[in-house]
């Protein structure tokens, strides 16, 4: 369990993105972030509760900013400031919008939130139209084929799982990691 080291521990981050995210899909999505983000964080040598609690909370403020993306990250940048979260998470936040908030992605947790955050919606469609409908009867490959699909999944932006080649890691591995580490809480997901 994450400590208060981040100014608020892992538990009463759940409690947050529960009270904030109304939709059984929007939790599903942030639980599937950090999970994806926990599993990255070892390869940067990151403390992997931080990058964990990054992916949970990133879109805290999606019910209030989806009309609006010009807004989207610094609601919760404001909300979890005011919690006392440090401001490296919220940072990292506003960065996996750093199109629409006119920010630059400079640290690897900006490009990893972005593709992390990305890649759940791909595995999700595919696990979907797979015929077990189960995560963990997904191929890396058949999710790269799916990738390559530009009508399969058309919201899901490609150019932003393909972030992962930014911090040196090669989309099929990615891929792969994005899968195990969704297959870990495939119950929670509900696939």
């Amino acid at each position: 369990m994450a400590s208060d080291r981040w100014g608020i521990s892992l538990e009463s981050a759940h409690q947050l993105m529960e009270e904030y995210l109304d939709t059984e899909s929007m939790r599903k999505h942030c639980l599937a972030s950090e999970a994806i983000m926990r599993a990255l964080a070892p390869r940067f040598e990151a403390d992997p509760d931080m990058w964990a609690l990054t992916g949970l909370l990133h879109d805290l403020d999606y019910n209030e900013t989806r009309e609006q993306m010009t807004q989207h990250g610094i609601l919760t940048e404001r909300i979890l400031l005011e919690k006392g979260v440090d401001p490296a998470i919220t940072d990292a936040i506003k960065h996996h919008n750093a199109d629409n908030l006119g920010l630059t992605r400079t640290e690897p947790i900006h490009f990893a939130l972005t593709a992390a955050e990305t890649m759940t919606g791909m595995i999700v469609a595919a696990a979907l139209i797979n015929p077990e409908k189960k995560i963990s009867a997904l191929k890396a490959k058949s999710v790269k084929k799916r990738m390559k699909a530009k009508e399969f999944a058309r919201s899901v932006n490609r150019d932003h799982i393909a972030l992962c080649e930014h911090i040196n890691i090669p989309l099929d591995e990615f891929i792969v990691l994005s899968l195990e580490a969704m297959t870990g809480i495939s119950e929670e997901l509900g696939l």
